[in-house]
C-alpha cells in the first residue's frame, strides 16, 4: 500500500488497530460499530437514494455526497446485530468524510487489508469492506464526472 496516498485520519485508524494485539482489535472494531452515525433525515426518509453493498453478508447501504467544493461526506447504515459490518462502515464514514474527492479516490483499494483485521475476521468480511470502498469511489466518480 502506498503510504503517501493514505489520508491522515485513515492512517490514524490503521495505526490504532495495528498498535493492538490481534484479539483486542475486534474490541476496537466493536467500538467503531457503536460510533456509526445515524442517517440524516434526508437519507433516512429516502432509502431509494442509498446503494446496497452486495459484497457484504449483512444488509449495508451507503450514500456518498460530494459538495460543490469537492468535499466528500459518506453515510452508511447497517444493522446493530451485524457489528463487524457496522464497524467497517463506521471506519470508512469516519475516515473518508471531510476529504476531497481526489483524496478518497487516491486511497489504496487494499486499505481494508492493511488495518490488521485479516487475522481476526474472515476474508469474506474483509471483502465486504473492500466492496464498500469500491462503491464509494464509484459514486464519487459518477458525481464528479
Amino acid at each position: 500500500m502506498t503510504e503517501q496516498a493514505l489520508p491522515e485520519q485513515l492512517a490514524e485508524i490503521r495505526d490504532d488497530f495495528l498498535d493492538l494485539e490481534v484479539k483486542t482489535r475486534l474490541q476496537l472494531l466493536l467500538e467503531f460499530s457503536n460510533e456509526l452515525p445515524e442517517l440524516p433525515t434526508q437519507y433516512a426518509d429516502h432509502p431509494d437514494l442509498l446503494e446496497r453493498v452486495v459484497e457484504c453478508q449483512s444488509p449495508v447501504f451507503i450514500f456518498v455526497d460530494v459538495d460543490d467544493a469537492g468535499v466528500v461526506q459518506m453515510f452508511a447504515t447497517a444493522p446493530r446485530e451485524a457489528p463487524t459490518t457496522r464497524g467497517f462502515a463506521s471506519i470508512l464514514v469516519q475516515g473518508l468524510s471531510g476529504l476531497s474527492a481526489e483524496a478518497v479516490l487516491a486511497v489504496p483499494d487494499d486499505y481494508p487489508n492493511s488495518i490488521g483485521l485479516t487475522e481476526a475476521v474472515s476474508p469474506l468480511r474483509i471483502r465486504g469492506m473492500t466492496g464498500m470502498l469500491a462503491r464509494v469511489k464509484r459514486q464519487i466518480r459518477s458525481k464528479t464526472a
